[in-house]
């Protein structure tokens, strides 16, 4: 062979492996349908797991009591609180946004608009104490 054939060779077999090389990086990319639900279920927030009283009755705030009213603590929370349900979330979203729709048109000034963004704020300052007092009753 001459030195001419020689080098088209080692660049064929070159060309070859380097194409081979991309062709297996690019197929390692790809996930299947079982593999991408995987990934999604990984990614996915936990759901709240309640658990059922199985020591003593359950008193309010998921805390079951000795006979003699102290706290027993050897018993399984049943749940922290109540949550917003989605009708509630949807809700607020929507008046948030006929809110925010209102002050973009004109229909609201600017001083009812803080007075509104005061009322929102005095509510999330007041309503963890509220709540908290109401719990503990």
């Amino acid at each position: 062979m001459t030195k001419n054939g020689i080098r088209r060779i080692a660049t064929f077999n070159r060309t070859a492996l380097i194409c081979a090389a991309a062709a297996m990086a690019l197929a390692g990319c790809n996930l299947t349908a079982e593999q991408k639900a995987a990934a999604a279920a990984k990614r996915a927030a936990p759901t709240a797991v309640v658990m059922p009283a199985t020591k003593g009755e359950a008193a309010e705030g998921g805390l079951t009591k000795y006979p003699d009213g102290y706290p027993n603590f050897g018993a399984p929370l049943t749940a922290a609180n109540v949550q917003m349900s989605d009708e509630q979330a949807a809700e607020l979203q929507h008046q948030l946004t006929a809110l925010a729709a209102r002050r973009k048109a004109g229909a609201l000034s600017e001083a009812e608009y803080q007075a509104k963004v005061a009322e929102m704020r005095r509510l999330a300052a007041e309503h963890g104490t509220d709540t908290l007092s109401e719990i503990s009753k």
